[in-house]
């Protein structure tokens, strides 16, 4: 089975008749819309819909795609990723994208990083890779310096250092939230051979990941609140944003922001001000590098829950 077929079944085990107005009689041997009912919210055949999950169609236009995606309740990023599956299994007519090799960040990006010296900011680009930073995102997280460049991953640090998965007060949601996103630019490069490595390592070390990974959920989230609990600075409810790098491919800038004169400001100021005590006179080359009190680098390796 396709990507696209896993996909469509996925989300047809998410919606329920009731959802969408269909009436429930009969039992159920499987959660959600069965095959006919989608079928028919989407005004294609029953076979089509077989034929669609089973990888056996060889076209299939853009309405019928956006007529399933709208029966399905689809939202405009888990549309694009339909589509992007579309594409990948060479049955929408869209061409195949192919993953650039150079994720380098401009030296005015770095520039900008370093002038945001009260909020911690991260560049990512592909895979969730950290591509640059800035001494406050480095305090509030680990010292992205010190660790080896493959270790430099937004999500392979939430999952398998334990420092950095400690820092959440809701792990799990915001570990959900990074699988979503994964699969989101999964989809736009389906044969990046790093990305196929780093959710086989994933996979293997944490059953929470492999479990979330088969769910095939996508996001491409833009903004939103997480809370930390930090070793330094204590309790911080940070909003985030999450900016296009423009000229630069599949490079996104991530800001961290407190609500003005809350606790959380005053903790995040004092995290700033004991970062720059940190890292004096830094050189470039290292910008943001140092590391908190007691904490230990992680090793790359972690044991299986």
């Amino acid at each position: 089975m396709t990507e696209l077929g896993e996909y469509l079944r996925a989300c047809r085990a998410r919606v329920s008749a009731e959802q969408v107005g269909l009436p429930t009689t009969g039992h159920r041997r499987v959660p959600g819309l069965r095959r006919e009912e989608l079928a028919s919210l989407a005004g294609v055949s029953v076979d089509y819909i077989v034929r669609l999950e089973q990888g056996r169609v060889k076209s299939a236009s853009p309405a019928i795609l956006t007529a399933l995606a709208r029966a399905l309740e689809l939202r405009p990023d888990e549309e694009e990723y339909l589509l992007r599956c579309a594409a990948e299994a060479g049955i929408s007519g869209e061409a195949r994208l192919a993953a650039p090799r150079n994720q380098q960040v401009s030296q005015a990006t770095q520039v900008l990083l370093d002038s945001m010296v009260n909020v911690p900011a991260i560049v990512l680009g592909r895979r969730m890779d950290i591509l640059a930073w800035n001494s406050l995102s480095a305090a509030l997280f680990t010292d992205y310096s010190r660790l080896p460049a493959k270790r430099r991953n937004h999500i392979w640090l939430t999952f398998l250092d334990p420092e950095v998965r400690g820092l959440y007060a809701d792990w799990e949601r915001v570990a959900q939230e990074c699988v979503a996103y994964l699969r989101m630019d999964a989809g736009r490069y389906p044969d990046d051979p790093e990305l196929a490595r780093l959710v086989g390592e994933l996979s293997l070390k944490d059953l929470d990941f492999r479990r979330w990974w088969s769910d095939h959920r996508v996001r491409s989230q833009r903004h939103g609140r997480k809370k930390f609990v930090h070793a330094i600075a204590g309790e911080l409810s940070l909003d985030f944003q999450v900016l296009d790098v423009r000229g630069s491919t599949d490079q996104s800038l991530l800001v961290y922001t407190a609500e003005p004169h809350s606790p959380s400001e005053q903790a995040l100021t004092f995290l700033a001000g004991w970062a720059a005590n940190e890292v004096p006179g830094r050189p470039a080359e290292t910008a943001g590098s140092f590391r908190r009190p007691g904490a230990v680098p992680p090793s790359g390796e972690s044991k299986d829950k």
